[in-house]
Order: structure tokens, then sequence, then C-alpha cells
């Protein structure tokens, strides 16, 4: 194990204490590690879709249908979360 020392602005201390306190963590050190694998994690996965995107073969231009496409789909997503919370 490495030991760091890290210094936290106000808010963020405050923050830790909030999450230590809602029981989800043991102790500051719980927390920083799950946030570092969390970091990992989500780097992890953005490379592989990076990478498949770079293998999906030759690029297309976007059409005026795509971008319809594109905002019928936001705008679907965005009136089922108003509808379920």
């Amino acid at each position: 194990m490495t030991n760091l020392t890290i210094s936290l602005p106000e808010a963020l201390a405050a923050y830790l204490k909030e999450q230590l306190a809602s029981g989800q963590y043991n102790t500051a050190n719980d927390y920083i590690q799950a946030l570092i694998q969390q970091d990992k994690a989500r780097k992890d996965h953005l490379e592989a879709l990076i990478l498949e995107g770079l293998n999906s073969g030759e690029p297309t231009p976007m059409t005026t249908s795509d971008w319809e496409s594109i905002r019928a789909a936001v705008h679907q997503n965005q009136s089922d979360q108003s509808h379920n919370g």
C-alpha cells in the first residue's frame, strides 16, 4: 500500500463527511479507492468505445436525416425521464 496525504477545500471535505455518514463507505480511504476504481472503469470503457469507433470502418458525413434521428432520440429520452421521475 502507498500512503498519500491530500488537501481538500472545505466544500469537498464536507461532502466527503456526508458520504461517510451515509454508511456506504466505512472510511475516507474506502470512498477514495471506490472513486479511483470507478474512474478507471469509465476510462477503460471509454477507450473500448473509441477503439470500436476507430475500427468501425470509413467515416461518413452526417446527413440531415442523421441529425433529425439524434434529435428525436434525445427528445424521446427527455420525455421518458420527465415521466419517470
